[in-house]
């Protein structure tokens, strides 16, 4: 790797252990710099253009390395069960890829740095514009709506939104008690679980068939 890839990779690492741990607006771009062993403070804006290219670049990196098997089992898939799988074990999977190579007991932040991102008002909107980077996630979420096509359509929008935050809460809370016990992850086993679960949920009898958070009904 040039040297150039490694001090990107780096930063990369630090402002993603960073903004997980401290929050993204509560990050300074020099502290990722320090963090990440560059006496440059100003590299994030020498390698990323600042703080919105540093962002979409971390983001990019997940997303893009979960389309393979999202493409895999999406082309795989014959039920319901196994969309929802298509979007969750890509996921857990790299988590566990990414616990596997810092070492047993050792933390990994990559789920507590996606969490933070769906809160942080600038990470969100580059994340809304990174779809054409996960066609397969899209593709996905797409047959997950239409084999829910007996349910009221607003039921459905409001069960797919918390199809996601439920992913991604859910695995940033498992990778955080993890990194507090001092513990090495389950991931295939959370992974199995939130499937499980999500399809439930997104299948589940409907009582009143309004708008989630409605309050005029």
């Amino acid at each position: 790797m040039a040297r150039s890839d490694r001090s990107r990779t780096a930063l990369l690492d630090a402002a993603e252990r960073l903004f997980a741990e401290a929050g993204i607006a509560q990050t300074s771009d020099r502290k990722i710099a320090e963090a990440a062993g560059n006496s440059n403070h100003s590299a994030v804006g020498y390698y990323f253009g600042g703080r919105e290219g540093l962002l979409r670049a971390l983001l990019t990196r997940h997303i893009t390395g979960l389309e393979p098997r999202r493409q895999e089992m999406s082309a795989a898939s014959a039920s319901l069960l196994d969309d929802v799988r298509g979007l969750v074990v890509p996921a857990t999977d790299a988590l566990g890829a990414l616990a596997a190579q810092a070492g047993e007991g050792k933390p990994t932040w990559r789920a507590r740095f996606v969490r933070a991102a769906v809160h942080d008002p600038q990470a969100a909107e580059i994340l809304r514009g990174l779809g054409d980077e996960a066609p397969a996630a899209a593709r996905i979420v797409h047959a997950i709506v239409a084999r829910l096509d007996h349910l009221p359509a607003n039921i459905v929008r409001g069960r797919a939104a918390l199809m996601t935050h439920i992913i991604t809460s859910a695995c940033a809370e498992h990778e955080e008690q993890a990194a507090r016990d001092s513990t090495t992850p389950r991931w295939q086993a959370t992974g199995d679980f939130l499937a499980d679960a999500i399809t439930g949920m997104l299948q589940a009898p409907v009582t009143h068939p309004t708008d989630p958070g409605r309050t005029d009904a």
